[in-house]
């Protein structure tokens, strides 16, 4: 299956010297980004043969334009073990927008995140109350309160912080 999106990226209140014309796709592990950049008339094109979508795209945007910097580089994250009982006050429904909601379950020792229309992944503890994946960028934080139940927890993803109280168990 292929991914694939074009636009125009301008920053606000530009007249066009900094515009840049793309395209973007991916397929089989493998993403491209192709940029003009119109006032210059330079183009670059960046193949990849991993399927992180935020490298190629962020190399060649900043490659049309160096006052756009590069993404931070991400955090290599590090599993640690906890006993599963853990993982049940962080079981339950929680709301990130009206009709988005993220599920947290086990599966045996095992726990999971699925949100709303989407399959579920594997989130694994990185520290007492936070989680990550391993399959996207993305982490969770979980507010327990002590001896209870997580009263909400915060989606951490794409330099976004989105609180999502539980709705249900």
């Amino acid at each position: 299956m292929a991914i694939l999106r074009t636009g125009i990226r301008e920053p606000p209140a530009s007249r066009g010297e900094t515009q840049i014309v793309w395209h973007n796709g991916g397929t089989g592990g493998y993403r491209s980004f192709v940029g003009f950049r119109p006032a210059t008339g330079v183009g670059v094109v960046v193949l990849s043969n991993t399927a992180t979508e935020v490298g190629v795209d962020d190399i060649g945007v900043h490659l049309l334009d160096r006052e756009r910097p590069l993404a931070p580089a991400p955090v290599r994250r590090v599993a640690i073990t906890l006993e599963p009982a853990a993982y049940d006050s962080y079981v339950g429904t929680y709301r990130l927008a009206p009709d988005f909601d993220l599920t947290v379950f086990r599966d045996g020792d095992r726990l999971f995140a699925q949100a709303t229309g989407q399959g579920r992944i594997e989130i694994f503890p990185e520290a007492e109350h936070r989680v990550f994946a391993k399959s996207v960028d993305a982490q969770l934080t979980f507010e327990v309160p002590a001896g209870a139940r997580a009263a909400r927890l915060t989606l951490h993803q794409n330099g976004h912080d989105s609180p999502a109280p539980r709705v249900s168990d």
